[in-house]
């Protein structure tokens, strides 16, 4: 008799990749004029409004803050986001908020902190779609760049 043992959670890096990318080119559009240390933007989005801050800027990254200001509905706020911006990579993604502790890409699961299988590509998914509806509402500016292969 042969126990067949069940495979992992195997996360896809192309698709990884893909997502990171598209949260690049959208979290560029969100982004403060100046964007240097200390910097900031308001975002208002339906009845809700939004603080985005740059915390830290470096030749090829670009540390940011998302903070939910107001809320629809007083006293709900969604968590703030610190998203790492590789200009190099032409890649964002979601980073824990203490810079030296990270977000896996995989975790075992059951597991002691409720994290899902896919905890990383999650995080970044709900980014895209955040990113996805502040734009698709008009309230962030779109700085169209005809030149940066982004359009």
């Amino acid at each position: 008799m042969t126990v067949q043992r069940k495979a992992g959670y195997i996360q896809s890096l192309p698709k990884y990749l893909t997502l990171c990318e598209r949260n690049y080119a959208n979290v560029l559009r969100i982004l403060p004029e100046q964007q240097s240390r200390g910097a900031s933007r308001l975002l208002d989005i339906r009845h809700e409004r939004y603080q985005v801050d740059i915390e830290q800027t470096a030749k090829y990254t670009t540390d940011i803050c998302i903070t939910q200001v107001r809320g629809a509905i007083a006293g709900m706020f969604t968590p703030p986001m610190n998203v790492r911006i590789y200009h190099d990579a032409r890649v964002a993604e979601v980073v824990h908020p203490d810079y030296h502790s990270r977000i896996k890409p995989t975790y075992g699961y059951p597991n002691a902190n409720m994290h899902q299988k896919d905890e990383k590509y999650q995080v970044n998914a709900f980014l895209h779609d955040w990113l996805t509806f502040c734009i698709s509402h008009g309230e962030a500016v779109l700085d169209w760049d005809c030149g940066s292969d982004l359009v």
